[in-house]
């Protein structure tokens, strides 16, 4: 009899597709937030729930084929995310502070 290493228990315990659901499901939940929600943090935590899905998407897709292409794509996804972040509550706090609000529909302009 063959001995079970611990990846291939791993690999075993999930499906892949349970990961690629998951991904969706939560794909969806970025895009259902980021039509519906009117204030900019929702938003933008929609945005960063979308790119992580996608991360897991690139990082499965990456196992089941064996490749590291995935994980790289991972990385630099990870990075636009950053600077997403950095760049968006940048701009998120000079609006509120401008506007003294953080709804969409009171926002008209970049003007005072």
């Amino acid at each position: 009899m063959r001995e079970i290493l611990p990846q291939e228990l791993f690999t075993q315990a999930v499906p892949q597709a349970a990961y690629l659901i998951l991904s969706a499901i939560l794909f969806t939940i970025g895009i259902a937030a980021f039509l519906f929600r009117r204030n900019i943090i929702t938003v933008f935590m929609a945005i960063e729930l979308m790119l992580n899905a996608v991360n897991l998407s690139f990082v499965t897709f990456s196992n089941q084929f064996g490749k590291v292409d995935g994980q790289i794509f991972s990385f630099f996804v990870m990075v636009v995310a950053a600077a997403e972040a950095a760049v968006g509550l940048a701009i998120i706090l000079m609006v509120f502070r401008n506007k003294a609000t953080l709804q969409i529909d009171d926002i008209d302009s970049l003007k005072n």
